[in-house]
């Protein structure tokens, strides 16, 4: 298969209006658009029955202790692991495209419901365990909601979105399911797949880089 975006390009830098933050110069952070890109696809193999669309930052640290602290920075070497941004199943095969903002523009605290205006499946994101603690955050994130990097992360993130093609129309999951449950179950349905992968940081210093 073939994936592409007209909102970034494979490798490159993404616009901070698909991002849950921004850079702020007062303030080190603000919310921001937090649209979801734009996204097409071709070349989908014979005998598939659905497709699978996930996006994944494996740059997350695992210690949320070190993130966002004004005494410390948060080093290249902390232990890091898939934080899981969205989980979009059940696409049909004749499906070719994601309009920019179809499925997500805007934050919404306490997160977006769990269904779709098409039908579609979407799983809750890791900014439901994020902001568990947080009073007026907390709830459950179903959908897209887009990078928010910690400000003091030595590390530029990389945010991967994979397109999966499978030989079932639907993968056996519960009502409320995580990225993490949909992408196991996954296993022994691929027909093929197809990604691009896209960078991020929050850290003034690390974003001059990627916009040169």
């Amino acid at each position: 298969m073939k994936l592409w975006s007209e909102t970034f390009r494979d490798g490159g830098l993404m616009p901070a209006e698909y991002a849950f933050a921004e850079i702020d110069p007062a303030s080190r952070v603000r919310l921001a658009g937090n649209r979801n890109p734009h996204l097409a696809w071709d070349e989908v193999p014979n005998g598939t029955e659905s497709l699978a669309l996930f996006c994944i930052d494996p740059d997350a640290p695992q210690d949320a202790g070190l993130a966002n602290r004004d005494d410390q920075s948060l080093p290249l070497t902390a232990l890091r692991g898939d934080f899981y941004h969205w989980s979009l199943l059940d696409l049909p095969p004749a499906m070719r495209s994601i309009a920019a903002g179809e499925f997500s523009s805007g934050i919404t605290p306490r997160g977006k419901a769990a269904g779709t205006a098409t039908g579609l499946r979407q799983g809750i994101n890791d900014y439901t365990g994020w902001f568990a603690a947080d009073p007026d955050m907390a709830g459950d994130y179903y959908g897209y909601d887009g990078p928010c990097p910690p400000w003091n992360d030595e590390r530029i993130h990389h945010y991967i979105f994979r397109l999966y093609a499978l030989d079932v129309p639907q993968l056996i999951l519960p009502e409320r399911f995580t990225g993490q449950q949909a992408h196991a179950a996954l296993y022994g349905h691929i027909l093929d797949e197809a990604q691009l992968v896209v960078a991020y940081s929050l850290n003034p210093e690390l974003a001059l880089t990627l916009k040169k």
